[in-house]
């Protein structure tokens, strides 16, 4: 069996890890909720995609076009109505849907964090009216300059309210307590995941994307732009490992009623990605140093170091996300080289 298959319960093993019948993906059309669908629909289950385009697109599910087991709607998470008939035709939700990027969040920040409030919602409360097993995808960036690593049972830390970025995190912070509001005076069942920074094929650098963006700059020959001084350091897990994580989360009971953090602990700087970048892509592409105040608002502050703690997801399933990313670089590289490989929007 799969590293996913040991990781689950034979009840659920036997129906490919969740309850028989439709599943339901909001955002299906964007990075990690394509990367799901592709899991998914590998296993064999039928799947309901519902995006709105704003930032995904069909191209990232072009390798399943004219597979039954597929529908796509194209409409909105945060319309009652369509979520409720979604939800009324599904065996469990996968919520994925909402608004990414530090980048877009400076630019329109009201509709980021209102977006990612409102369908939050909207999804939660469609899911309970059918009782209904529901995923919830938060963001690490909930703990804000907390100290490392970052545990699921700190206290979250958005930061001030005149700074964009709290903002955000206290939209997914607040997305979190509603969904275990939920599961506690409803007995929905729901996990909470809090995402750290995924990568894979079909993300893009528009809307911040750190790694995205190092390999267009460092494979088209431009300098490879580091934001700050370079020493702040992420993890980068790989999107296949994190789609089969959410499976294996929504289909393990114990996993209901909880927060988890998924992605990988292996810390890199920035500095460090673009060198290894510039190296596996055998690029001349100079790392130029930006400062944060020529990208960012005033009083934007980029966390020094973002680690998860990893605990609860390796009790909950059994395993965490472990692909290196040297690995992953040299995957992305590979596909850049097939036309049309990375042609997400998201």
């Amino acid at each position: 069996m799969s590293r996913l298959d040991d990781a689950l319960p034979d009840s659920f093993v036997s129906a490919n890890g969740l309850p028989v019948g439709e599943i339901l993906v909001t955002g299906g059309l964007g990075f990690v909720g394509s990367h799901l669908v592709d899991a998914l629909l590998a296993a064999g289950r039928s799947v309901h995609v519902l995006d709105d385009l704003s930032s995904g697109s069909p191209d990232n599910l072009r390798q399943w076009r004219g597979e039954p087991r597929l529908r796509i709607s194209v409409a909105s998470a945060e319309d009652p109505q369509v979520a409720a008939a979604a939800c009324r035709s599904a065996s469990c939700v996968f919520h994925l849907a909402g608004a990414v990027g530090v980048q877009l969040l400076m630019t329109d920040p009201l509709m980021v964090i209102r977006r990612n409030l409102r369908c939050t919602e909207v999804m939660l409360e469609a899911a309970a009216k059918t009782r209904i097993p529901i995923l919830i995808t938060s963001s690490s960036e909930v703990y804000g300059q907390g100290p490392v690593p970052f545990c699921e049972s700190d206290p979250v830390l958005p930061g001030v309210p005149d700074e964009l970025r709290g903002g955000y995190a206290c939209a997914k912070a607040m997305g979190e307590w509603l969904a275990l509001g939920y599961a506690k005076q409803q007995a929905l069942p729901v996990v909470v995941v809090r995402l750290f920074n995924v990568v894979g094929a079909r993300q893009s650098g528009a809307y911040g994307m750190v790694l995205p963006r190092f390999l267009l700059q460092a494979t088209s020959g431009r300098p490879v732009t580091v934001f700050g001084d370079g020493t702040q350091t992420r993890c980068f897990a790989a999107a296949t490992e994190v789609a089969q994580a959410l499976i294996a989360l929504l289909a393990t009971r114990s996993a209901h009623g909880k927060i988890i953090n998924v992605g990988s602990d292996r810390e890199i700087s920035m500095r460090a990605l673009a060198e290894l970048v510039c190296t596996k892509a055998a690029s001349s592409s100079p790392i130029v140093l930006v400062p944060f105040a020529e990208m960012f608002p005033t009083g934007f502050v980029d966390p020094a170091r973002r680690v998860p703690s990893l605990d609860r997801l390796r009790s909950a399933i059994g395993w965490v996300p472990e692909r290196p990313i040297e690995a992953i670089v040299s995957d992305l590289l590979s596909l850049m080289r097939v036309p049309q490989a990375v042609v997400s929007r998201d």
